[in-house]
Order: structure tokens, then sequence, then C-alpha cells
């Protein structure tokens, strides 16, 4: 035979198929690997804890579509759309945070501190408090708060035509307060009910989430996610430097600025879903580059810590016992109050 296919070959890491080579973070692979199982045991875990235990063979036969009307119904009508929910809304804003920190070459530079989550929570209570309106009209008015502060942001970070790492934080921090006074004002102007329905969803929560919601996420990460991850390489070289990535070709400003907003409309659509949720966009991304022990993005990483993370955040705000059923954005605020402190600490 005088054409004889060659075979793929993985050797070092490098993946060679005829002339075209690709080379593999083995260590990263492995890694999200083990995530990946880790993600299918709290996946299992949420179905089979509740009100009502349930053993493992009662949930496979109620996601094969066979067993007691009753179980299926708690598996497949409540807990398996809520946990679909927590792992999606988890992958979102880990990718995000790993997108924003990239962007402002800063540690701190996640949406739940420069702003964007806190104007994407002053969209929704806008739309409850003085608009009225359903499901989809406060998800629509969160999207559009988190843009509209992003953009507020973006633009008075700029200076000379740059948008600078630092200054994105500062201004996002301040614009950010403003969001939360104003936020906080238009709760204190509210009627009793519309109050209390905005505080119940700004303190987020999964409570009620069924399929319509997992079905937007899904619609959303399949949408955003390759997107961000043909964005990646242009963001690796950012990070080097401007001028490292103007000599490579890269369109700084126009990159930033279309990830920016890719970042900031997953995170719209988490907050959309899930309310505020604190620490998990800020930790990701930090975990991520610890376990990975490389430079550079790892936005599969991310986004899988970060579903593992608000997963387990989800299991206990329902089955802690401490007399109340705390919403999950209370138990990610308090780990994540820890986790700055400690962040703030070690790098003074």
């Amino acid at each position: 035979m005088t054409g004889r296919r060659r075979s793929p070959v993985a050797r070092g890491g490098v993946l060679r198929i005829a002339s075209f080579s690709l080379r593999l973070d083995l260590g990263a692979m492995r890694l999200a690997a083990i995530l990946l199982v880790l993600v299918f045991v709290a996946l299992a875990v949420s179905l089979m804890l509740g009100a009502v235990p349930l053993a493992p063979v009662e949930v496979l036969r109620a996601l094969a579509g066979d067993g007691e009307e009753r179980v299926l119904r708690t598996v497949v009508g409540r807990r398996l759309p809520r946990a679909v929910c927590a792992l999606l809304v988890g992958v979102c804003l880990g990718v995000a945070g790993c997108v924003f920190q990239s962007l402002s070459r800063n540690a701190l530079g996640s949406p739940d501190i420069i702003g964007f989550t806190t104007g994407a929570a002053t969209g929704a209570v806008v739309q409850i408090t003085l608009l009225g309106g359903g499901v989809l009209a406060t998800a629509a008015a969160a999207v559009a708060g988190g843009l509209l502060t992003a953009l507020l942001v973006y633009l008075l970070s700029r200076k000379h035509g740059v948008t600078g790492g630092i200054r994105l934080v500062l201004v996002g921090i301040g614009i950010g307060a403003i969001m939360a006074a104003l936020t906080d004002l238009l709760l204190v102007r509210a009627g009793i009910a519309e109050a209390a329905s905005a505080q119940v969803w700004q303190s987020g929560s999964l409570t009620g989430r069924g399929w319509p919601h997992a079905w937007s996420l899904v619609a959303a990460a399949v949408v955003l996610l390759p997107l961000i991850g043909i964005a990646g390489r242009a963001l690796r070289m950012i990070e080097m430097g401007d001028d490292v990535a103007h000599g490579l070709g890269i369109r700084v400003e126009r990159v930033r600025f279309a990830v920016l907003v890719l970042g900031v409309l997953l995170t719209g659509v988490a907050t959309a879903v899930a309310g505020p949720i604190a620490f998990v966009a800020l930790a990701a991304p930090q975990i991520a580059a610890r376990l990975a022990r490389g430079s550079g993005l790892h936005l599969a990483l991310s986004g899988l810590i970060g579903a593992v993370l608000l997963a387990c955040a989800d299991l206990l705000s329902q089955h802690l016992e401490l007399g109340l059923r705390l919403p999950i954005g209370l138990v990610t605020a308090l780990l994540g109050g820890v986790y700055l402190i400690w962040l703030l600490a070690r790098r003074a």
C-alpha cells in the first residue's frame, strides 16, 4: 500500500495527527476528570437527599422514566432541575470570574467584587418593585442591569483609550457601592409585598427552580461558553501586556470589550436564575490556578470548580440543621467573606 494512514499518537503531552500537533496539558486533563467525577457525585447526592430520602436504585429508575409516580415527580420534576441549575450557575460564574480576573489582571476582579452582579441585582429589583412582571421580565432586567453597569465601569475605567486593570477594579467597586445603595433605596420605598419578594430574590436562592430556568442556562452556556473559549488565546496574549498583544496582531481593546460583554452576559443569566451569588466567581479561578500549578487561563477548570462549589453550597443550604432554611446566597457569602479576608491577608 502506498498511502498508509497514520493513527493519532500522544507523547509527552503532544497529540500528533499526521502533520498536525496539539499540546495537551495532561495535569489539567487529570484534574478536569477528577472534577467531573465530583460533579456527578454532587448531582447524585442532590437527587438522593431531601425531605424523602431515596435509594440510588429509585433515582436511577426515575431517571430512566420508570418507577412510582411520586418518585418521578420528586426526582425529575423537582430535584433534577434544581441540581442542574446549581451546576450550570456555578459553571457560568466560575468562567465569568476567570474572564474578569484575566481582564483586570487582579485576583479581586470578579463580577461580585467589581459591581456587575450588584448591577444585575439592581436591574431585577427595579423590575420587581417599580414595574412588576414575572420571571422572564425579572431575568431580562437582571441581564440589562448587568450590561449597563459593565458599560459604565468600562467607560469610566478607560484612560487615553486604554482600560487599566486596577482602574477597572476600583471603578467597579465604586459603581457597585452606588448600585447597592440604589437597591436599598428601592427596597425602602417599595410596598411590603414587593419589598419582601425582592428581598427573597436578592438573598440568592434555587428554591422552586424548574426546567424553564435550567433550559435557559443550557441555552446561555451553549452560546456563550464556546465564544469565550475562542477568545481564550487572545486573552492569554493580553495577559502578557497590551504592547506584546498588539505586536502579535491582537486588537486589544476590541477583544477586551467583546469578552467583557460575554462575561457580563454569563453573570447576568446566572444572577437572573439564582439571584446574586457571592464567592464562586471570586474563588473558582484562584483555586483552579493553584491546583493546575501553571500560569494562563483555566476556563474549563474554573467552570468545573464553580459547579462543584455551588452544588456543595446548595446541599449545605438545604440540609444544614440550623433551625432555618438558609438561602444559597447567604451560604456562599459567608464562605466568600472568610476567603476574601484570607486572600487579602496573604497578599498583604
